[in-house]
């Protein structure tokens, strides 16, 4: 087994010999058909993308660690979503007209500021709330040390703070 994973008939060979497998296995997980076919693309498509780094001989153990990391990454993406849209029903259920009009102006303003950001700040800015990463995180992801994470997400928040001194 010697031959690349990058090599199309090895890849194709490496396809017929897993997919229905890998997609069985995330259906298990899933219970839900067209996702497990989607894990079960998703997860090539990340083999492919390493076809270089991936031996033939360790193509399944690849292919089906990935499409779980990916299927865990999904159930934790959701459970942020729903536990947001649960809290956000039930603050709304007791606000005000006049409360609600104020807070989408307000939301407006704050994405509006964000998007004027400069690149640089942004990305920082959204890597470490939106997604929720350390600044070593981001450090590594962007390539940059951690001051230069500090200093960027530092100018992020005295820009936003003008707009509202609560952030």
């Amino acid at each position: 087994m010697n031959d690349s994973v990058c090599e199309e008939k090895v890849f194709t060979s490496i396809f017929t010999m897993y997919a229905e497998s890998l997609r069985n296995f995330m259906y298990y997980k899933t219970g839900n058909l067209q996702q497990s076919e989607d894990l079960m693309q998703d997860a090539f498509g990340k083999l492919w993308e390493q076809c270089a780094k991936v031996t033939q001989d360790k193509s399944k153990a690849f292919l089906f660690t990935v499409a779980n990391h990916i299927f865990l990454n999904q159930v934790k993406h959701n459970k942020v979503v729903l536990k947001f849209e649960n809290k956000a029903h039930t603050e709304r259920s007791n606000l005000t007209p006049q409360f609600q009009l104020e807070e989408a102006e307000f939301k407006l303003r704050l994405e509006t500021a964000i998007q004027n950001l400069p690149e640089g700040q942004r990305e920082v800015f959204l890597m470490s709330r939106i997604d929720d990463l350390k600044y070593r995180e981001i450090a590594e992801r962007l390539n940059l040390s951690v001051k230069a994470v500090e200093k960027r997400m530092h100018k992020a928040l005295a820009t936003l703070r003008k707009i509202s001194p609560k952030l």
